[in-house]
């Protein structure tokens, strides 16, 4: 391997890592829900290019492509297995050329490949176990043709899936993050703990572990407490921005709100009706200064991200980024601002606004 720059770059500080593209490409109207798979890189690159841009004024470090889900069992599922490559292309492409322009005042951004779980892995299934790894390696060899200069191997709840990602990564001599996501049973569903799979994924030669996805602030951060005592390499933080419980530990089975008066027709708020459990920005860049407390140096957002929130990480663990210029200012509020221009009838009024 060359010389590790995400290593030197985590050994000095922070690095921020914006993700979930997949739901904020569906608000945006380029994406159908449930389905998940990332057309948007053909249909409307553009589309793409443009959060990605915004993601990178708001301080992110890395552009990952967005190749999550665009891998070969998603386009079977949707009948356009023939797109897969130019997907992947598109996306890599669309990815370097914002790595390559780097707003002024900004370190160089790297632009990272991506693999993710496959959906079809198996216990004890040589066949479909054969099949994922497949998958991982034409997807690999598609980043690395497309210049990337590190690899990111994500949302992984299956220990052994994710130690067969990583080995197919290292293959390409490239710096790699390996990030995993328990669900509800708050362990790997083929039986292995958190910690465990994490000290494996660092003993088999992950530059970055840690969590991402599935799960909020409130039940990534116990978890990443132990991570972090547990392993020497670098730790990467990228919850979800939704309000998961001790009860409901991932944004699966979330319940609504009481006073709901017109629920998801899917009979969960997973995964279009998940608003009234979203963090704000404060509660967001809460965690990322505690995670960045601890040691955590990888920080991001996942699924449920946006530019502002990305900022707020950023902001949180001492960072100024282009973004910075439009953060909040109330002092200039016309009700609830102190600027000598406001009126006294006004900021008198605010309690019953």
């Amino acid at each position: 391997m060359k010389t590790n720059i995400l290593k030197e770059r985590l050994d000095k500080g922070p690095v921020i890592c914006a993700e979930g593209f997949l739901f904020e490409i569906e608000r945006r109207g380029y994406m159908a829900s449930g389905e998940f798979v990332p057309m948007v890189s053909l249909d409307h690159p553009e589309v793409l290019e443009n959060l990605h841009r915004e993601f990178q004024h708001a301080g992110s470090d890395i552009v990952e492509a967005f190749t999550y889900n665009g891998h070969r069992e998603k386009m079977r599922v949707i009948g356009k297995e023939e797109l897969l490559e130019p997907l992947n292309r598109s996306a890599l492409k669309i990815a370097k050329k914002v790595a390559l322009d780097t707003p002024k005042g900004s370190q160089p951004n790297l632009m990272a490949g991506n693999i993710s779980n496959s959906n079809i892995w198996k216990e004890d299934d040589k066949q479909a176990q054969k099949v994922v790894e497949g998958m991982f390696s034409e997807m690999i060899g598609w980043a690395v043709d497309e210049g990337a200069d590190m690899l990111i191997g994500e949302t992984f709840y299956y220990a052994e899936e994710a130690f067969k990602a990583l080995e197919v990564m290292k293959k390409a001599n490239l710096p790699t993050v390996l990030t995993i996501s328990p669900m509800g049973e708050n362990k790997m569903r083929d039986g292995k703990s958190v910690v465990d799979t994490c000290k494996e994924l660092e003993q088999r030669g992950a530059d970055v572990v840690g969590l991402n996805c599935f799960r909020g602030p409130a039940t990534m951060l116990p978890f990443l407490k132990e991570i972090r005592k547990a392993v020497k390499c670098h730790v990467g933080a990228l919850p979800i921005p939704y309000r998961t419980n001790e009860k409901f530990p991932t944004f699966f089975n979330l319940p609504d709100r009481d006073d709901c008066g017109c629920p998801s027709p899917h009979g969960r708020t997973f995964p279009t009706a998940l608003d009234p459990h979203f963090c704000n920005r404060y509660e967001i860049g809460q965690f990322a200064k505690w995670a960045n407390i601890l040691g955590i140096h990888y920080l991001g957002v996942c699924c449920g991200a946006n530019p502002m929130l990305i900022r707020e990480v950023a902001e949180s663990v001492g960072l100024k980024v282009p973004a910075s210029k439009y953060r909040e200012n109330m002092e200039n509020h016309f009700m609830y601002g102190k600027n000598k221009r406001i009126p006294k009838h006004m900021t008198d009024y605010g309690d019953k606004a």
